[in-house]
């Protein structure tokens, strides 16, 4: 328990340092006594004002609560599979959602019409879905993920390509994953999507501990192995539908995050696993969107990039211990 106490207790205190430096920091730097008024005086005069509450917090947000999401979804998707190298990114599920989303926004937008946030988030629900219903074979898993992945990141960036319409041309920074643009309608969605996902995930978190040590053990328990699968899938393709729908794919979170939470609790448990997955994905997300900001500001750099490198050694060094464990 004083493991978990003190795992929590440093990710929370690395979260609230994070959100205070990605609110001060980027191509306009704001002054602590700037922030402080803004905040805690309620000041809503200046440019300060407008940057913080209408750019910066929602942008914040965002990544904070879709960065916990992907995580999750990658954890359930690894707990499902029984292989830690599962996640929404390499099985082509994000990839999947992209190109729904895409192809929506391209069809909806050409004939005049903006597509809402909920059908954003439908449309790449739909798109997870069918993809992470076709891959079930352990041993064509990773193939089959990355060649569904290139495939459909393909005929994404062709349609945005070839789209006319300038509002659409401008879905290239969508697709390459970033978390601009983000508004407080666009917040309260993310907020009710994922706090009805991980509440339906914590509900399961007995269930998916039963099921980590053997599928005939959880029947013993009576847990109902179809419904838990199909449960899985779903949360876990609506994790990242949200996230693709709003910031577009963001590779690795999913997959390295689960890992470095287990290597800081010591634990497997779900019910400790699920909220420090949250809060881990939402750390690692926010940090490396505030590098993706302000190490080359104004101009800004892909969120995806900076996640593949600091993430993929990550993912690395766990594939060779795991190789070693085996050896």
């Amino acid at each position: 328990m004083k493991r978990y106490a003190v795992s929590f207790i440093t990710i929370i205190i690395l979260l609230v340092g994070l959100i205070f430096w990605n609110i001060g920091s980027g191509s306009i730097s704001i002054s602590w006594d700037e922030l402080w008024n803004v905040l805690m005086k309620h000041t809503e005069e200046g440019t300060a004002y407008h940057i913080i509450w209408d750019i910066r917090l929602p942008r914040i947000l965002a990544a904070v609560m879709l960065g916990g999401a992907l995580s999750i979804s990658g954890f359930l998707l690894q707990t499902f599979f029984g292989n830690p190298i599962a996640g929404p990114y390499v099985l082509g599920i994000s990839s999947g959602a992209k190109l729904m989303v895409a192809l929506a926004m391209i069809y909806l937008l050409g004939r005049g019409i903006t597509i809402s946030s909920f059908g954003m988030v439908a449309a790449a629900f739909a798109g997870s879905l069918l993809i992470s219903m076709k891959v079930h074979r352990m041993s064509l898993l990773i193939v089959c993920g990355i060649l569904i992945g290139y495939i459909c990141s393909a005929i994404t960036d062709i349609c945005v390509t070839f789209a006319d319409d300038s509002n659409i041309v401008n879905l290239h920074n969508w697709s390459q994953g970033s978390f601009s643009g983000m508004n407080w309608s666009n917040i309260l969605m993310i907020f009710i999507l994922t706090l009805l996902s991980f509440l339906a995930a914590m509900f399961l978190a007995k269930p998916i501990g039963a099921y980590q040590m053997g599928e005939t053990y959880a029947r013993n328990m009576g847990v109902n192995i179809t419904v838990l699968r199909v449960s899985l899938i779903l949360l876990s393709s609506l994790l990242s539908a949200c996230v693709t729908a709003f910031a577009g794919p963001i590779s690795f979170v999913g997959i390295a995050v689960p890992h470095l939470i287990k290597s800081a609790t010591g634990t497997a448990k779900p019910l400790v696993l699920i909220p420090g997955c949250f809060l881990g994905g939402a750390v690692v997300t926010l940090f490396c969107d505030g590098i993706a900001r302000t190490l080359f500001a104004p101009t800004e750099v892909s969120i995806s990039t900076v996640t593949a490198v600091f993430l993929v050694p990550v993912v690395i060094v766990m594939m060779l211990r795991r190789q070693e464990e085996r050896g």
